[in-house]
């Protein structure tokens, strides 16, 4: 029976090979494991191999794999209505987006629901360019949009590369990003206000009346967990409100309690004038994603035409699952443990910290969080340089994690760790421990 399992594994993985493109990946390079069950923050492989899976998928599981509430509420939508046209209204498309506005922010009056989060990030860049009449959009250097051609070219990492020369317009501005910043602060006021005040003149360079909008993600994600510091979000959202720029929070990652609350904004008090999301609205189980709309630019729409669509904007599956699963964040009080497990793993992280010459930075929020790898603590040198590991050293790490048992994925010289909200205190700390023993390995290297 093994036998068999393994033959038809083999057969599976030749298949997919020889089929499919993979991303991100020079297909030689490419060795997928074939997966036969995941359950809770677990997934197994066709050799029965278990793994905890410490960044929840793409960082989109939240509510952990095999979910019977939604996974019910998929099938009973597929055999009530499985499609429609988004001209229509469906009962579960009106009451997620009742829903969505309920838990967000006080100043949203609407949504437009898109596929995935590239999406979202194209119709809130159309959106912001209509309401306003303007032509120009900022967002940061450490950035990940999407990799559809307007996402790429908001996002300012080197997955942007392929999509240059660029589309006119976007404007790209450098992150609060303190453990690498040239310069020492005495707090993490003092640094908003460098950053603020190089921005706001970055602006006026611009063009002020040219831009449209601000796109942030409101916690950076996969570019290495970058939690702003006191006083710069509230300082973008006034920035934006002098010079009639929309603030544009890219919360696909960030979103539905990944933070420990439901927006990744509600941490410091900030509405934005959009909020784009995806990921955590159905973790995963069917594609959908969407952007709020502040309740005065949804109006304007009133007598202008929206000029966005997409033929699955809305599908009755996704919204069944998006309805589904923001009641499990409820019921099962997940937003709530991700802020009670922040604490269990942030102790994890501190103790990596003060334990391995390796590890020069570790940052959390909420089940949100990063290893920042270097090769000297004092020089902060990353253990791999921006953009360039010829050696690969970072999937060196990750297979060795992998071959324990603890699945994850890295970015530049950054370990991201970011487990489904169910997490309990024994499972990080039985996972964090797979970790500590391969980051051994790693200070080897560096020592």
């Amino acid at each position: 029976m093994v036998k068999d399992k393994f033959n038809d594994a083999e057969s599976i993985k030749v298949k997919d090979k020889k089929s499919n493109l993979h991303s991100w990946s020079a297909q030689n390079n490419v060795d997928p494991k074939v997966i036969t069950k995941a359950e809770g923050i677990y997934y197994w492989d066709h050799t029965g191999q278990k793994y905890f899976d410490m960044s929840s998928q793409l960082v989109n599981v939240n509510i952990g794999h095999g979910n019977k509430k939604v996974i019910d509420a998929i099938k009973e939508q597929a055999e009530k209505l499985p499609y429609i046209g988004p001209a229509h209204a469906v009962d579960v498309r009106a009451e997620l987006a009742t829903k969505l506005l309920e838990v967000a922010p006080d100043n949203m009056g609407k949504v437009f629901f898109t596929i995935g989060g590239a999406e979202a990030n194209e119709n809130a860049l159309k959106i912001a360019k209509m309401f306003t009449g303007r032509n120009k959009v900022m967002s940061r250097y450490r950035s990940y949009h999407g990799a559809t051609y307007g996402a790429a070219n908001l996002t300012g990492e080197p997955r942007r590369f392929t999509c240059e020369p660029g589309i006119p317009g976007f404007i790209k501005f450098f992150d609060p990003y303190l453990y690498r910043s040239p310069i020492e602060f005495n707090n993490e006021e003092e640094a908003s206000q460098y950053y603020l005040d190089q921005l706001r003149e970055q602006i006026i360079y611009e063009g002020r009346e040219s831009i449209a909008a601000i796109f942030l993600e409101t916690v950076t994600g996969s570019n290495g967990v970058i939690i702003p510091p006191k006083g710069y979000l509230q300082g973008i959202r006034k920035i934006c409100d002098e010079f009639g720029i929309l603030m544009v929070c890219d919360e696909v990652m960030a979103g539905f309690g990944r933070t420990g609350k439901w927006f990744a904004c509600n941490n410091w008090d900030v509405e934005p004038d959009l909020i784009t999301f995806a990921k955590g609205v159905t973790c995963g189980y069917v594609p959908l994603g969407g952007v709020l709309v502040r309740r005065d630019i949804a109006q304007y729409f009133n007598d202008n035409t929206l000029m966005c669509g997409l033929t699955y904007s809305a599908h009755p599956m996704g919204c069944a699952a998006g309805l589904a699963t923001l009641e499990v964040y409820e019921e099962e009080k997940l937003i709530e443990n991700s802020r009670a497990m922040e604490v269990v793993l942030g102790s994890e992280l501190e103790n990596l910290k003060a334990k391995h010459p390796s590890v020069g930075d570790v940052r959390y929020i909420g089940l949100f969080s990063a290893i920042e790898l270097v090769k000297d603590k004092v020089s902060k040198e990353p253990l791999v340089s921006y953009g360039q590991d010829p050696d690969g050293i970072m999937p060196q790490i990750l297979t060795s994690l992998k071959e324990k048992g603890f699945s994850t994925y890295s970015h530049e010289n950054i370990i991201i760790i970011a487990p489904p909200l169910t997490i309990k205190e024994r499972e990080i700390r039985e996972a964090m421990s797979i970790m500590d023993e391969v980051l051994t390995e790693v200070d080897d290297m560096v020592v």
